[in-house]
Order: C-alpha cells, then sequence, then structure tokens
C-alpha cells in the first residue's frame, strides 16, 4: 500500500491501501450513538464528488472513483461485546512468521506505523466473514481479537478514531495496523499513506468501555494446542527449502511437475483463514505469476504460489514479495 501526495479541497470519504506519514486535521463533530446492529457502518452520505487526482498509490488501489461527502461527520465504531469469531483467531503463519492472535480481549497498546487499504479490496470477504467497506470505521490487524474494537492516534496531529477490527493485516516489516479508508482520513493520513500511530485496545464493559492501562505487545494467548500443532508441522519450514513429499503435494491437486518450485506464503490451522488469505494475497501479488492455492495435509493448509519452472524464476518473485513485505517466502521443490 502506498501513498497518495495531494490535498482535499473538500471533506473526502473513501479509502485505500498506501504507506508513510501525514499530519493536519480537525477534529470530528460529535454525532449520536448509532444502533448496535449498525456498529462500524458509516451514514449514508447525502451527496458524491469525485475525488481530487494527484500522487500515486500501491498498484491499482486507493480511492473510489466517487466518494461520498461526510466524512467528517462520520461516526467512530461503537465499542459492544461481541462474541469472537470461531476461527479467526487461530494461530497462523504469513511469509514465514508466525501470528498468535489473542484468544480473548484483553489490554494492548502499542505504536508504529498505520497503513490503509481501499477500493482494490472493497466488498471482498474479511476475516471475520463479512464483506469489507472502505467507507467504514473498520481495522486489520494482525493479532487483536476479531472482533474487537480500538482507538488509533494519529501520533503527528493527535487525532484519534475508534475502529471495530474485522479483518487480519498488514503482512508488512513494521506496519502495525490497516485502517479503512474512512478511519485513516479522519486521522488525516490518507495523503501521505501512512503515519506514525498509537493502537490502543477498547475493552467494552457493563458500565461502558476501558481503554488498556498497560502494554502487553508481545502477549500470545492462543490455544496451546493448536500453537504446539503448527510449530510442529511447520518446523521443516524453517529450512529455505523443503520437498513437495514432505508437505503432501504428491498426487494432489498441486503436484509439482519435475524441476518445478512453488513459493509458500502461509501456513493456517483453519481452511477458511486460509482461504480468507488467499483471496486478499492474490490481490496484493497480482503482478505475479503462477496460481495462489490452497493445499492442506496433516491438517495444515499451506498457500502456495506456482508453479515456476525453475529456482530462478521463483526467487526473482521472492525477491519482490521480501522487498514489498518485508519477509521471504519458503521454496518448494520436487
Amino acid at each position: 500500500m502506498r501513498r497518495a501526495t495531494h490535498r482535499f479541497a473538500l471533506p473526502a470519504v473513501g479509502f485505500a491501501a498506501a504507506l508513510l506519514l501525514a499530519a493536519c486535521g480537525s477534529v470530528p463533530k460529535p454525532v449520536a450513538e448509532p444502533p448496535a446492529e449498525t456498529v462500524g457502518a458509516p451514514a449514508k452520505p447525502a451527496a458524491k464528488r469525485t475525488p481530487p487526482r494527484g500522487g500515486g498509490y500501491y498498484k491499482d488501489d486507493g480511492p473510489a472513483d466517487e466518494l461520498p461527502d461526510g466524512l467528517d461527520e462520520l461516526p467512530d465504531a461503537v465499542p459492544r461485546a461481541e462474541p469472537l469469531h470461531r476461527f479467526a483467531n487461530r494461530p497462523y503463519v504469513v511469509f514465514g512468521k508466525e501470528y498468535v492472535p489473542h484468544a480473548g480481549l484483553r489490554p494492548y497498546k502499542a505504536r508504529g506505523i498505520g497503513s490503509w487499504y481501499g477500493k482494490k479490496f472493497h466488498g471482498q470477504k474479511t476475516s471475520i466473514g463479512e464483506p469489507y467497506d472502505m467507507f467504514a470505521m473498520t481495522a486489520a490487524h494482525p493479532t487483536l481479537a476479531i472482533p474487537s474494537y480500538a482507538k488509533v492516534t494519529n501520533l503527528a496531529n493527535g487525532r484519534s478514531v475508534v475502529v471495530r477490527v474485522i479483518d487480519r493485516g498488514p503482512f508488512h516489516a513494521g506496519r502495525i495496523i490497516d485502517l479503512s479508508y474512512a478511519a485513516a482520513h479522519k486521522l488525516d493520513y490518507v495523503r501521505a499513506g501512512s503515519a506514525m500511530v498509537e493502537v490502543e485496545a477498547i475493552l467494552p464493559a457493563a458500565t461502558g468501555v476501558a481503554y488498556a492501562q498497560v502494554a502487553p505487545t508481545d502477549a500470545r494467548p492462543a490455544p496451546a494446542d493448536e500453537i504446539a500443532g503448527i510449530a510442529e508441522k511447520l518446523a521443516a519450514e524453517e529450512r529455505p527449502v523443503q520437498t513437495a513429499a514432505a508437505i503432501g503435494l504428491n498426487g494432489a491437486a498441486g503436484a509439482l511437475p519435475a524441476g518445478g518450485v512453488l513459493l509458500q506464503l502461509g501456513a493456517f490451522a483453519n481452511a477458511d483463514n486460509a482461504e480468507t488469505m488467499r483471496l486478499r494475497l492474490a490481490r496484493e501479488l497480482d503482478w505475479a505469476e503462477g496460481e495462489l492455492r490452497v493445499n492442506s495435509a496433516g491438517g495444515i493448509h499451506r498457500l502456495h504460489l506456482g508453479p515456476f519452472a525453475g529456482r530462478a524464476e521463483a526467487e526473482r518473485v521472492a525477491e519482490r514479495i521480501r522487498q514489498e513485505h518485508g519477509f521471504k517466502p519458503t521454496f518448494v521443490t520436487r
């Protein structure tokens, strides 16, 4: 997700993927709290306008061709108690890095780069199973429980929003959260693409909401049996190259031709999580040749890209992934 460099003449509504820092903004007007069933949903816009052009966005992502007016009046997500998603909080691996989502609501506070994503993902399935709405007050986070709520503050201007976490990501080194276009606009970093932010978990309670008072950024509470199972089954994948036989590809739908090479982008304990990530990475890696598919064996669902005719071709793709995301995929050969 990259950046746009233009400024808005009027309040803009929209949303897209990007990088680096921004400043300036005004405090949104207070509005009436929406009903619980519409938490995180945007107010219906009264009018639309063409977004300003200029700058550059990550690939073909960016704001919609027409943006609803009234973004500054869009209410924050309203924290409420919700049951956690059955599968979205299970451990997973993307680009060789292990993520163990929170198994419950807990204090969390961290600072890092916040980015945003937009029209390229608009309407697509999120990790919670709901369509992504670039005009809603939502976010993607690698480990916060789904669903949960977080306060996000732009450290350059002190402006804050409350978002509902419904998706996984970002998977770029140094980034800690992906906001919807609407949320990033309210923090005034749409133009720059990213900003240094503070992310603070919100814990809904019967008497209101409570913000995190500590910052357990390394807390990794998750089902021990799932963590152990993934660790054992993925142990061999810590090597630079592994064989197709080692991961059960022989005779399977993803079987490799002799001499072929696959890039392993992720591994998941749940098939639905693997498919959701396949759809997301298919959009982020649409420049890459080869098919992105899920291969399942031994209770682990692995996300593979390829096959490539040889190691040199696979290396070129892997290196570009490393440059854009900060992590290099595992090689699978026959």
